[in-house]
């Protein structure tokens, strides 16, 4: 692959990412109170569990688009390295999991 197109790779997924943050932050200065917006009145754990596992799915998603396109469209690996990244990136977010679910439950407690 050419050098161009290696630069047009990184650079979308940098515009990707970056539109992805714009888009959140756009959301928060929406709510003048700035914090996050319920969109029912559930609460208790079903629904804390559900918040937590959506926003690891989520950034779990981008983070597999990410690695992806860079170690196939730049960086040129075979595929067992890139699968070695993809499970690597799960294994990142199991540990992660937990500690994402026990601050966002001192969050909730908190406030």
């Amino acid at each position: 692959m050419s050098p161009v197109l290696d630069l047009v790779v990184m650079l979308t997924a940098y515009l990707l990412v970056m539109g992805y943050l714009a888009i959140g932050l756009r959301a928060l200065l929406r709510d003048p109170g700035g914090g996050p917006r319920r969109r029912s009145d559930r609460r208790g754990w079903a629904e804390l569990l559900r918040q937590v596992a959506l926003t690891a799915i989520g950034g779990h998603a981008l983070l597999l688009v990410v690695v992806a396109a860079y170690y196939v469209a730049v960086a040129h690996h075979d595929r067992e390295f890139v699968l070695g990244a993809l499970t690597g990136t799960a294994s990142l977010t199991g540990v992660a999991l937990p500690v994402l679910l026990a601050l966002t439950w001192l969050t909730h407690h908190r406030g």
